[in-house]
């Protein structure tokens, strides 16, 4: 069996210690051949940094690391150029402030490449650094987790607006440096800023959405196949279709619409523990979206029809965050299919793993609970609905009313309490539906059960009644009636007074 880089993205580390490496060094060659500035975007966890420091080995000239890859006959290792290799995310611009460290780290690459640098302020100090040490040949830049002193900072608008401000005036050396930049590339995870940060680099290729780049970072469904191959055959003695399991939890990301790879770090966790469980929510919880929620009480948030222009995907507006583009470049949601005629995105969640703990944390926004405790709270629903015990389905929908705060119930609109009850419902496990689109109307919720199906209309401050009329004139059961389950409609009404369920009704179809 192999050793799985868990959490190492150094290239030399990897590849010293006999860690399993997917070898990505063909599309990697077609970039670093291909053009000379780059800028590209991925959530966190998806082998950005382990692909600049590869980049940083190639250019090195390093080619005992390479050995059995595809690059290790393909690249003259004669040609060697100088690596200015920035990191922010190791960068201690928290304690010290994003000008100090970034004059701290400066000072400490000079001295790596064995001078000192004369220079007071950042902005020259960058360009010095750049001139001396390509002396040497043409230098190649590359920078990691670029925004990370911004998005670190996403509720506190001033201090984002400081550090872009320091930005923009380091980046702006990069316009003026051309004769000595073999290459640059710049990554992250948000666009956000991009254009601000880097207005002056006119020929900074955006190769997020590329078409050719789409598999530079991930694994594809190949890539699995064939690296684990071992591991695979292993887990298929007990379970079958293992593969297919694999891709539904943690397959899905797509830059295209076409091709789609697999998260590494959830990957290797899985492939190394073989449980399917959350690894990578777990690594950074999206209190953002929390926050955005809450902020934002009418934001409602579905896994269909998310349609998007271009323009949604690139920046966002930080005095006005879009949930959707947030959501998109943290890697949230993804892209399912894209209409090149019309220029429309479709997205949607990624995967499995995605799907359910983004629904835990929507469900805990809307609530206001803590998170560990909605997974509880919607076993017991699925539990009640499976036997029938609507009184006790009742009951459960209420406890998730019960801590949200009374401004938020004074003026509610419905899509307050649908966004609640739509991602509570998503979460069952037990096959659901929630706005469900009819030849009459628009039903809000579907809930079916091996023995029932149950057809809920959902009402603010007016009656139980009026919610089970439309059921019945709508003939929202209609769709349904061929099937032999048991048909079950329920009217719920809700009191913003009382912030609870106010009355409801059950009528058997």
């Amino acid at each position: 069996m192999h050793k799985y880089p868990i959490g190492l993205q150094d290239f030399r580390k990897i590849r010293e210690g006999g860690f399993l490496y997917i070898d990505k060094t063909r599309l990697i060659h077609t970039l670093i051949e291909s053009g000379s500035y780059y800028f590209l975007s991925r959530p966190r966890r998806f082998g950005k940094s382990l692909l600049l420091s590869t980049i940083k080995e190639i250019f090195s000239g390093n080619k005992e690391l390479f050995k059995g890859l595809w690059i290790a006959d393909n690249w003259n290792w004669e040609q060697r150029h100088p690596v200015i290799h920035l990191k922010f995310s190791q960068m201690p611009y928290q304690e010290v402030g994003l000008k100090e460290a970034i004059n701290q780290e400066l000072d400490k690459l000079a001295e790596e490449f064995g001078f000192k640098l004369q220079s007071t302020n950042i902005k020259a100090k960058f360009s010095e650094l750049i001139k001396k040490t390509a002396a040497n040949g043409k230098v190649v830049i590359l920078i990691d987790e670029y925004d990370k002193p911004t998005i670190d900072y996403l509720d506190d608008i001033p201090k984002v607006e400081e550090n872009r401000s320091v930005f923009k005036s380091f980046y702006s050396v990069l316009k003026d440096a051309d004769e000595y930049i073999r290459l640059l590339l710049i990554t992250g995870v948000s666009r956000f800023s991009k254009v601000s940060i880097f207005s002056d680099l006119n020929n900074l290729n955006d190769i997020t959405l590329h078409l050719r780049y789409t598999t530079l970072a991930g694994i594809t469904q190949q890539e699995l196949e064939s690296n684990f191959a071992m591991e695979i055959a292993q887990m298929q003695i007990s379970q079958s279709n293992i593969v297919q399991e694999i891709k539904e939890w943690y397959n899905g990301y797509s830059w295209d619409g076409i091709n789609r790879v697999y998260n590494p770090f959830s990957l290797l966790n899985f492939i190394d523990a073989n449980d399917f469980q959350n690894y990578w929510i777990d690594t950074g919880t999206p209190y953002f979206l929390i926050k955005q929620v809450r902020s934002r009480p009418d934001f409602t948030f579905t896994d269909s029809d998310m349609i998007a222009g271009p323009e949604a995907l690139n920046d966002l507006n930080i005095g006005h965050i879009n949930p959707l583009t947030l959501m998109f470049q943290t890697g949230y949601l993804t892209i399912k299919s894209y209409d090149k005629e019309n220029r429309l995105y479709t997205l949607g969640y990624p995967n499995r793993e995605v799907k359910e703990s983004v629904l835990v944390y929507l469900i805990a926004a809307y609530s206001y609970i803590e998170p560990g405790y909605v997974r509880p709270n919607i076993t017991e629903l699925k539990i009640a609905f499976i036997r029938n015990d609507i009184a006790k389905v009742i009951r459960i929908i209420d406890t998730l009313l019960v801590d949200i705060p009374n401004q938020l119930w004074t003026g509610a609109k419905e899509s307050f309490y649908h966004g609640l009850l739509h991602n509570t419902f998503q979460l069952l496990g037990i096959q659901i539906a929630s706005e469900v689109n009819s030849a009459t109307g628009r039903l809000d919720a579907s809930v079916m059960t091996k023995t029932h199906i149950y057809i809920m209309e959902f009402k603010l401050d007016s009656t139980a009644q009026k919610a089970l009329d439309q059921i019945i004139e709508k003939d929202y059961l209609r769709p349904y009636q061929l099937d032999p389950r048991k048909k079950v409609a329920i009217g719920i009404n809700f009191s913003s007074e009382k912030k609870a369920v106010n009355d409801y009704l059950i009528k058997d179809c």
